[in-house]
C-alpha cells in the first residue's frame, strides 16, 4: 500500500497502516506530536502502537530539535544478522545443546559478563575505534560516570524482554544467525538522565505531554543530550558486534567440520536519531521503532519467536523520511499476553522451535504481535525482501 495522510495535523502525518486498526491512544499521540512547533512531519510505519510519549513506529522530523523521551530509553536498539555457509542439512535433529552453548556465551537477562569481553581475540569484531569509543565516556553525563565497569562488563549481552539470539532457516535452506538487542543500561540510564533535564526546561512546560519535552539547538542541553545520545547509539552497534562475533564462535566450534564461513554482517539501529537532509533542510530524524530504508539500504524486519522474518532492501522513498518499520509490532500490551495466552498458547505457537517455553516468556508469544507477511505488504513502497527467514533456534532472557 501507499501512505494515507492523517487529516487536522498540523504537519504532514504520512500512515502506512489503515487508521482504523490503529488504537486510538496511539493516534493520540501522533496528533501530540504534530503539535510540537519544531516538527516537519511524521512517517508511521504500519507496525505502530502506542508507546511513551511518541509512538513505536514512527519516524518524527524534527528542525532543530530532538526528543529524548520519542527516542526512547534503549538507545540504538536495533538487529544484526548474518549468513553463514551451513545449511538445513549440516543441523542436528536435538538443537538444545546449541541454544545451550548460545546462552553461555551470550549473557542474557540482568546477566553480564565476569570480565570485560577482549574484542581483539573475536573473530570478525572491527577493533578500529574501540579504544577512542571507550576514551569518550569520560565525556558522558556525571550522573552515570559510575556506572563505567557495568558498562564494560555488560558490553556483549542480550538483555531481556523482546531482545533475542536466533538461528534461522532461509526459503533456500542457508542458516543465518540474528540477534536484537541494544545499549542496555547504560543507554537506559542516560535516557532517564536527559529526559529529566528536559522536562524541566522553561520551553518545555507549555506542551501537551511532558513526555515530548525537547532539547533545542544552540543550548547546552543540547549539547550534552547529543553528545551521550551518539555515544549510546555507538555502543549499542559494539554491543551487537561483541554478540555477533561471540555467535558466530560458537557456531565454528559446533560445527568445526563443515568449516563455516560468514558473509558479511548486515545491522541496523531502530531506536536513534540521524542527521538527515530533506526539502532543502537539515534535520534531527527521529526512529522509534523504525530502520532507515534508504536505496539499497539493508535492513532487517523481524517478527516474533515463532514466526519469519526478513532481510530487505530499501527503496528510498522520501515520504516515509527513507524508513520502514522495525519489525511486527505488538498488537496487545505484555500484561495483556500474560492475562490472554498460558505456556500451552506458548508451546503450540513455537513448535518447531528450540527456545523457552515457560511462563517467564508468554509475553513475547507470537499472538501478542501483528502478522508479520501483513506489515511486510504495507510497505511494499518502502522496502524489498531479499530474504525470509524462520528460525529454529530462539534465545531469550
Amino acid at each position: 500500500m501507499s501512505y494515507v495522510e492523517v487529516p487536522g495535523a498540523k504537519v504532514p502525518i504520512r500512515m502506512w497502516a489503515d487508521p482504523a486498526t490503529v488504537e486510538g491512544g496511539a493516534l493520540q499521540q501522533l496528533q501530540n506530536v504534530a503539535t510540537l512547533p519544531w516538527v516537519r512531519g511524521l512517517a508511521v510505519m504500519p507496525d505502530v502502537h502506542y508507546g511513551k510519549g511518541a509512538t513505536v513506529g514512527s519516524v518524527i522530523a524534527m528542525k532543530d530539535a530532538v526528543c529524548p523521551a520519542a527516542v526512547g530509553v534503549d538507545i540504538g536498539c536495533g538487529m544484526s544478522a548474518v549468513k553463514t555457509s551451513l545449511t538445513a542439512n549440516d543441523l542436528p535433529g536435538d538443537l538444545s545443546r546449541l541454544r545451550s552453548r548460545i546462552e553461555h556465551a551470550i549473557p542474557v537477562g540482568r546477566g553480564m559478563h565476569r570480565e570485560e569481553v577482549d574484542p581483539k581475540r573475536l573473530y570478525g569484531f572491527p577493533v578500529a575505534g574501540w579504544e577512542d569509543f571507550w576514551s569518550r565516556f569520560d565525556g558522558v553525563a556525571d550522573a552515570v560516570k559510575f556506572r563505567r565497569e557495568r558498562a564494560a562488563l555488560q558490553m556483549g549481552t542480550l538483555g531481556s524482554g523482546n531482545h533475542f539470539a536466533e538461528v534461522c532457516l532461509d526459503t533456500d535452506g542457508a542458516v543465518w544467525l540474528m540477534l536484537h538487542s541494544g545499549s542496555r543500561n547504560i543507554g537506559k540510564e542516560l535516557a532517564e538522565h536527559h529526559i529529566g533535564v528536559a522536562q524541566k526546561l522553561p520551553h518545555n512546560q507549555g506542551i501537551v505531554d511532558r513526555d515530548l519535552a525537547v532539547f533545542v539547538a544552540q543550548t547546552p542541553q543540547m549539547a550534552a543530550y547529543r553528545n551521550d545520545l551518539f555515544w549510546a547509539q555507538e555502543y549499542a552497534k559494539y554491543n551487537r558486534a561483541i554478540m555477533m562475533a561471540l555467535f558466530q564462535e560458537v557456531v565454528r566450534k559446533e560445527f568445526r567440520k563443515a568449516r563455516v564461513t560468514f558473509d558479511p554482517v548486515i545491522s541496523c539501529h531502530h531506536n536513534y536519531v540521524a542527521e538527515e537532509r530533506y526539502e532543502g533542510m537539515d534535520l534531527l530524524v527521529t526512529r522509534k521503532g523504525a530502520i532507515r530504508a534508504g536505496s539499497g539500504d539493508l535492513g532487517i524486519i523481524p517478527g516474533s519467536m515463532g514466526t519469519g522474518s526478513y532481510i530487505v532492501k530499501g527503496l528510498g522513498n522520501a515520504a516515509s523520511f527513507n524508513s520502514a518499520s522495525h519489525g511486527a509490532g505488538r498488537r496487545m500490551s505484555r500484561s495483556a499476553a500474560k492475562r490472554r495466552f498460558s505456556t500451552r498458547d506458548l508451546e503450540e505457537q513455537t513448535r518447531g522451535v528450540e527456545c523457552r517455553k515457560d511462563s517467564g516468556v508468554v509475553d513475547e508469544i507470537p499472538g501478542a504481535y501483528k502478522p508479520i507477511e501483513q506489515v511486510m505488504e504495507q510497505q511494499r513502497d518502502l522496502v524489498e525482501v531479499v530474504a525470509k527467514l524462520k528460525q529454529v533456534v530462539c534465545v531469550k532472557g
